[in-house]
């Protein structure tokens, strides 16, 4: 599928959705929408992910199928300033995607626009109407199964995901990502957005979706939020119970002390934080922490290497940054 991705004004670190679908998406992107870059490209941007035109707006795009919203704001809102081109996207014909709390489906002009001119809505973040509490049963399942879990919001668990997974199947391992966010959802096509399930069928929900894949050697569950953030740490447990994993990779941004936008909650020390998760699944799994991730963007080449033995020896654990330097084996086998 042919597709253009809004990001205004949020490209690339405040649009975690778009860069998802640049770096591991199938989608062929012919244009990033954002009036902050118009005239550049994503290269220029950020180097290393699938390169596209950057536009000011859709009526710049050429010929697509869909456009897809990649930002997903906090509070998962719908931003005005985007309806031109949500409009305009419709107007043509196209489908278009969104992750957010505010769904299309419940915006009137969206509506009449998607019926008149044959486009369709597709609202990533709306769950299944059959969710139920969980049964308990994640734990039979044969494959092994690896939740990604993090110090905060934002520290790279759906790259470690997929990261992962890419590593798995370059063993030869029939690996798959477990998506229970917007972007997961955007990238493969399937999944339930679990930060929008009802607080009771959140673990239930999860537990669906480990069961869901059928033969494979590795499931990768997608994490979210985090267990020591004041606001988020609920959905991070229903991951944790609902997945019932066998092995946890921690995620972290180099160099963070304190909780993003709550910056009065320190972040627990990383050894700390490896016994919190631990005793936290005990009572469903005995996963413990095998592998950390450490997301060294803002670093140097020298200072990142630095980041990384220090993180290791903080987890004690085999560690890595998978964007620079990818899951090398020490780290799978750890995880596996």
């Amino acid at each position: 599928m042919q597709v253009a991705v809004l990001a205004h004004e949020s490209f690339p670190d405040r649009a975690k959705t778009a860069v998802g679908l640049l770096r591991y998406g199938d989608h062929e992107v012919r244009a990033l929408v954002d009036r902050e870059h118009a005239g550049k490209h994503v290269a220029d941007v950020l180097p290393g992910v699938q390169d596209a035109p950057i536009v000011a707006s859709m009526d710049d795009v050429p010929e697509v199928d869909a456009l897809l919203i990649g930002i997903a704001p906090i509070g998962g809102a719908f931003d005005e300033s985007w309806r031109d081109d949500v409009r305009t996207a419709l107007e043509r014909g196209c489908d278009v995607l969104a992750g957010l709390h505010d769904f299309l489906e419940d915006d009137d002009e969206f509506v009449r626009l998607a019926e008149e001119h044959g486009g369709e809505l597709h609202d990533l973040r709306k769950p299944p109407d059959d969710l139920t509490v969980a049964e308990g049963t994640a734990g039979e399942v044969d494959a092994t199964v690896v939740t990604t879990v993090g110090t905060d919001c934002s520290t790279g668990k759906m790259t470690a995901s997929f990261e992962i997974r890419d590593a798995a199947r370059e063993r030869g391992l029939d690996a798959a990502v477990v998506p229970t966010g917007q972007t997961g959802v955007a990238i493969t096509g399937w999944g339930i957005v679990v930060d929008r399930v009802i607080a009771d069928y959140a673990a239930g929900a999860v537990e669906r979706l480990v069961e869901t894949p059928e033969d494979k050697d590795v499931l990768i569950v997608e994490g979210q939020g985090a267990l020591a953030h004041p606001a988020y740490s609920g959905v991070t447990t229903s991951i944790l119970h609902g997945s019932a994993p066998d092995a946890l990779v921690l995620c972290h941004n180099a160099g963070q002390e304190a909780i993003h936008g709550y910056e009065s909650f320190a972040i627990p020390p990383l050894d700390e934080y490896v016994d919190i998760y631990e005793r936290l699944a005990a009572p469903i799994s005995d996963a413990t922490v095998d592998a950390g991730m450490l997301n060294t963007s803002a670093l140097d080449a020298a200072d990142a290497v630095d980041a990384v033995a220090t993180y290791r020896e903080a987890l004690g654990v085999p560690a890595t940054d998978p964007v620079r330097d990818g899951v090398p084996d020490e780290v799978l086998d750890a995880i596996l």
